[in-house]
């Protein structure tokens, strides 16, 4: 990836639930609008306790970055506990990594959707 390439951030909440999907997806797909050569990104660090709905919230965000003319969707800041999950279901090839650079998003910094910096608290970064 290139450093000053752009990237859509998009954050997961904790607790996810099957709601949030289509917010989610709405989010990525907006600012992958404003942003056509940006990297599709999902800051999964909140993730706490990940299930199959975080799985599923995780596929349906890849499926909207790839229409979105994405090349796929990467995974930043995955915990633990949700790269063994992702594993056990055999999507474990998802690159996972501190998340990229992001621009803020149309409505300021302060949107779900801005970057994050660095691995969560007490963790030692690495996948």
């Amino acid at each position: 990836m290139n450093p000053e390439q752009p990237a859509a951030v998009v954050v997961l909440p904790d607790p996810l639930t099957r709601a949030d999907v289509p917010r989610l997806c709405a989010e990525l797909a907006a600012a992958l609008t404003a942003s056509p050569t940006a990297e599709a990104a999902c800051d999964t660090s909140a993730v706490a306790h990940p299930d199959l709905t975080t799985i599923e919230v995780i596929a349906r965000l890849s499926l909207t970055a790839r229409r979105m003319g994405a090349p796929g969707l990467r995974l930043c800041n995955t915990p633990p506990e949700l790269r063994a999950l992702l594993d056990l279901v055999g999507l474990g090839e998802a690159e996972s990594a501190p998340c990229p650079t992001s621009h803020p998003p149309p409505d300021g910094p302060g949107s779900r959707t801005a970057g994050t910096s660095g691995p969560r608290p007490g963790s030692s970064g690495g996948p």
